[in-house]
């Protein structure tokens, strides 16, 4: 499956920590996030096992560790039937569905493990490698684990969380498997995005209870692997992030598109476009505008939030790793340039017309003339 992946996020290629905050620290981490603060907090970690698990999980151990992965394939999905979906397959997939407004929760097995050994020699080769990649030796995999500390079987959840604006987020799956749900949900699409479209968001997660939960490097580290909740917290931002990440590549690619013609004005005093072509740039600048202003869901804190407060904390400190906050500011100033350069294409329309009725005024007027002299002609000519 072909997709893009590339948030504008600093955190996609920066080695930068944010914590979760424990059960214990929900009531003291109600704050907001500024965008200011800067993700160092390696030093202020008690202990040195997180420490070392910060310095010796890399890029090799994605191949071994379990996979969450979000995609975005489309504008919305039909939630109430697939809902009603997640419900048929309760036998065939132990599915067991919950709503939670923009959210559909729910379990969906293959029939496959539920854990995996990260250092096993009998498993199978897709579970050497979740990733479908290269696999390192056993020997220097073996030599990490030990040093970070790791429990060497880590649970599957196997558990997809569909947003309604078009975002699922997959916890514990394979990537053959990831791609076998996603032609399984693609009934439940409206607006389908093309293949070279579809955004991905791609992270790896282990349980420990050697330290605080957290995020770093794109790892999810969770103490807790029974509540399906602080998931569903995490998948919220990330979700967000995924979506915000589609946004960013609309408002690129418009900008890209148009960016010759301020300079086309700059130089001819007009633009070397027709009415129509104009009206069309028009019609899709603010059609870009109307879908990014009006994905609430997608730009504010979820319900869920409201109704589940306990679970704001973690979502907050998720968020603020995928530098949502930032990232949307800097779309909405972006917004402001498509906003500009439209009302720049409607004055020029407006320009446009005033000088076709300016020369068809003209027009008349010479030929009210061209009559008056005629009829003058005419009358001079009968009086002789």
């Amino acid at each position: 499956m072909s997709s893009r992946i590339g948030p504008q996020r600093s955190t996609k290629t920066a080695a930068k920590l944010r914590l979760l905050p424990s059960t214990e620290e929900f009531a003291d981490f109600r704050r907001q996030d500024t965008g200011r603060e800067v993700y160092s907090q390696l030093p202020h970690i008690e202990g040195s096992t997180a420490r070392k698990d910060a310095e010796y999980l890399g890029k090799r151990h994605r191949e071994h560790l379990p996979r969450v992965t979000a995609y975005c394939t489309c504008d919305t999905f039909r939630v109430d039937l697939l809902f009603k979906f997640f419900q048929s397959r309760r036998s065939s997939h132990k599915t067991r569905p919950k709503q939670f407004d923009e959210c559909i929760y729910s379990t969906y097995s293959y029939g496959s493990e539920e854990t995996v050994d990260l250092l096993g020699d009998e498993i199978e080769p897709d579970r050497k490698s979740l990733n479908g990649g290269s696999t390192a030796t056993h020997d220097t995999i073996h030599n990490d684990i030990f040093e970070t500390g790791l429990d060497r079987n880590q649970p599957l959840f196997r558990e997809v969380f569909c947003f309604s604006y078009g975002v699922v987020v997959l916890w514990g799956y394979t990537i053959e498997e990831e791609h076998r749900f996603l032609r399984e949900l693609s009934r439940f699409e409206i607006e389908k995005l093309k293949m070279d479209d579809i955004e991905v968001e791609e992270f790896n997660y282990y349980v420990t209870n050697l330290y605080q939960p957290r995020i770093f490097n794109d790892f999810i580290a969770l103490r807790d692997a029974s509540n399906y909740m602080i998931r569903l917290s995490i998948s919220h931002a990330i979700a967000q992030s995924v979506k915000i990440s589609l946004f960013e590549e609309l408002v690129n690619e418009t900008i890209d598109a148009t960016k010759d013609t301020p300079q086309m004005i700059a130089e001819s005093g007009r633009i070397k476009l027709k009415r129509e072509e104009i009206m069309m740039a028009v019609g899709q600048l603010f059609i870009l505008r109307i879908n990014i202003n009006l994905q609430g869901s997608v730009l504010d804190s979820p319900e869920l939030m409201w109704t589940e407060p306990q679970l704001e904390p973690i979502y907050t400190a998720a968020r603020s790793y995928l530098e949502i906050n930032q990232r949307v500011a800097l779309l909405n100033q972006r917004v402001e340039v498509i906003g500009d350069l439209l009302s720049m294409l409607k004055e020029q329309i407006t320009h446009t017309h005033d000088e076709s009725l300016e020369w068809i005024v003209v027009i008349l007027m010479a030929l009210l003339v061209l009559i008056a002299i005629f009829s003058i002609l005419v009358d001079l000519r009968f009086f002789k």
